[in-house]
């Protein structure tokens, strides 16, 4: 007679007591894929044993080419200024851009997106649609500095009211939707005469990707992509960006502190890829979430819900808390900054705007 051997000695106990007893078809179906998909059979620690295998099996991978530099250009300032909330970002000069947005090219960065600090603010933003305003020339500058990098336009009118707010504030002292769309529909077409590669619209007002998009194709502009802000939440995260852009509120009566009727809820996920989804059925060529580690649910159930290219923006506050940590001692920033933007690739983007575009870029070549 053969001798059996103990499997109780080799098997955990419970695959052991199995094993020994008689069993149905469907039971020895059930107990074949526990053996062949278990420990110690498996073993997920095996692909990570060396750099090599590691390399070898990484799902997603952060390139220079994902990274969007964000930048702030002040009107008439004769030196760039540090941000006090933001180290290592600065206002810069309409005479220092052009070396900013070659040193990104050299780095690798693809693409710019320029934001103005306007000292010509009134009720409506009028100087983002002046020909010879600072929206286009800075524009001009950003694109004469560097031919084959991206410069995406911001399209709002924040940095250039007065009040602070997103368009023209109406009588009953909310910003006024249809006169917004009106206005940024030629703001729009002041950023593509002036170079734009791209225009951002961020204001969030409904109906703006299609006026955009209507009126650049009739002003020869068809060919110029909208990359919308189609979920912009109303975040707390963007403080910095306020102070930054020279667009914080509470300094006029009767105007609202918040920008809640128009940003999105953060309460809501829904709603944001509805949101979303209306951007693309208006004619948008790229889609933005926007804060990003706060909403990177939301980006990975618009990446299964759009096949169109999905960016999203790193904003002030997440970049503010990573060096300040830093500062302090409680993290690396290079390391924790490299994390954050491989995140944004895992739930789904295909661009990241990011404060750190200029030294991310360079410590990826250097990994």
């Amino acid at each position: 007679m053969t001798k059996k051997t103990d499997i109780s000695t080799i098997l955990p106990e419970t695959l052991a007591k199995s094993l020994a007893e008689p069993k149905s078809h469907a039971e020895l179906m059930k107990h074949k894929r526990l053996t062949e998909n278990a420990f110690p059979h498996v073993r997920m620690r095996r692909l990570r044993q060396t750099s090599a295998i590691r390399d070898m099996v990484r799902e997603n991978t952060l390139s220079a080419n994902d990274l969007i530099l964000p930048m702030f250009i002040e009107e008439n300032a004769s030196e760039r200024q540090a941000i006090s909330s933001m180290p290592g970002v600065y206002r810069e000069t309409e005479q220092s851009v052009g070396a900013i947005v070659k040193e990104a090219s050299d780095a690798g960065v693809r693409g710019v997106m320029v934001f103005g600090v306007s000292h010509h603010k009134d009720h409506t933003g009028s100087d983002s649609m002046d020909p010879s305003g600072l929206l286009a020339r800075m524009i001009d500058r950003a694109k004469q500095a560097s031919p084959d990098t991206a410069v995406i336009a911001d399209l709002c009118f924040c940095e250039y009211t007065d009040h602070g707010h997103c368009g023209p504030i109406n009588d009953k002292g909310d910003v006024d939707n249809d006169k917004t769309i009106e206005n940024i529909a030629m703001q729009a077409v002041v950023a593509a005469e002036a170079g734009a590669d791209i225009v951002a619209p961020s204001g969030m007002m409904d109906g703006q990707v299609s006026a955009i998009r209507h009126a650049l194709d009739v002003t020869g502009y068809s060919h110029v992509p909208i990359m919308a802000y189609a979920a912009k939440f109303a975040s707390t995260f963007y403080g910095p960006f306020r102070d930054a852009a020279g667009c914080s509120l509470g300094h006029n009566e009767h105007v609202p502190t918040h920008r809640k009727t128009y940003q999105m809820d953060p309460a809501n996920g829904r709603e944001a890829i509805r949101d979303a989804l209306m951007d693309e059925q208006e004619g948008a060529d790229m889609l933005m979430v926007k804060p990003g580690m706060p909403y990177l649910d939301v980006l990975k159930e618009l990446s299964q819900n759009t096949d169109l290219p999905l960016a999203a923006y790193q904003v002030s506050g997440e970049y503010a808390m990573m060096k300040f940590a830093d500062q302090a001692g409680a993290i690396n920033f290079q390391e924790v900054m490299l994390e954050s933007l491989m995140a944004f690739k895992r739930a789904g983007a295909d661009m990241v705007l990011s404060y750190s575009a200029i030294e991310a870029a360079r410590w990826i070549k250097n990994v």
